[in-house]
């Protein structure tokens, strides 16, 4: 028993899930190198090169990005102000116009990492797909992870590697150990906000491109998860969770979009998946 045996009554026309400790091999279900779109599970990737970027001194965490009094921090964790879309009546061009202040609430938001791309490009002359490929797919063997759209929802991988990309945040080679804790650290952790699909939550902890579970309850981990597990989830129907105190990293890729469905299941298989790693 790999704890992953749930996944076969999942309502999903595909799946397929996994998970790994830092230096073992993956327990996988599933076709494991078929890809799926990632949908906002493609933030922790372009995070991780956006770090990247600021061990090279390219950019800065207190940057100037987004409204006034805005920092790269605070887009990174969701605290810039700016709202989840910008439709053209609520921002101007450069999306300098927020809907609270900076730095007051936790307010998920694609239209503040669509602000990265640019901000890449600015400091490095490469545009963000040929950065993150450069910057992680490539030295991380990512065979089948790309970067075609939009920074906060276009990336396409597999499951492989996905969890290749959990190992590395639990025993990094990109950046330093200290650089990581600091992004999976909850920044400004006492905001409130919406975790998109499971309500409000007082705090709503986020680090630097990365969700925090903390203390949220509803997740979508398991209850055995830790408070510092950390990941992200996506529209699409997938997710990716880093528990650097059980050192365990799962993932889940589907063709079904996030719903119900998946707020049930995705913490039963979690809690499985945690009980099968301590046995074993």
């Amino acid at each position: 028993m790999n704890g992953l045996e749930a996944i076969t009554d999942w309502p999903v026309p595909t799946v397929a899930a996994g998970w790994a400790r830092a230096d073992d091999h993956a327990r996988t279900l599933g076709p494991s190198d078929r890809p799926f779109p990632l949908a906002s599970v493609t933030k922790p990737l372009v995070s991780l090169a956006v770090l990247v970027a600021v061990e090279e001194g390219s950019l800065a965490l207190d940057q100037p990005l987004g409204p006034p009094e805005s920092t790269l921090a605070h887009i990174l964790s969701h605290s810039s102000g700016l709202a989840p879309e910008s439709d053209g009546r609520n921002f101007l061009p450069d999306g300098s116009t927020p809907m609270t202040k900076v730095g007051h609430r936790r307010m998920y938001s694609n239209h503040g990492f669509e602000l990265l791309g640019p901000a890449i490009h600015q400091a490095t002359g490469i545009d963000l797909p040929t950065y993150v490929h450069e910057a992680v797919a490539a030295p991380l063997k990512l065979a089948a992870t790309t970067l075609t759209g939009s920074p906060a929802h276009g990336a396409t991988s597999t499951l492989d590697d996905l969890l290749a990309i959990g190992q590395e945040l639990l025993r990094p080679t990109l950046i330093s150990a200290e650089t990581l804790s600091s992004a999976t650290t909850p920044h400004l952790p006492d905001l409130p906000g919406v975790l998109p699909g499971f309500g409000r939550q007082d705090p709503n902890p986020w680090g630097l491109g990365f969700e925090v579970k903390g203390t949220k309850d509803p997740h979508w981990t398991g209850w055995n998860n830790s408070p510092e597990t950390f990941g992200h989830f996506g529209r699409s129907g997938t997710f990716l969770w880093v528990d650097p105190v059980a050192e365990v990293v799962c993932a889940a890729l589907t063709d079904r979009e996030f719903g119900p469905w998946a707020a049930e299941a995705w913490p039963r298989l979690s809690v499985e998946v945690l009980k099968a790693a301590s046995d074993s």
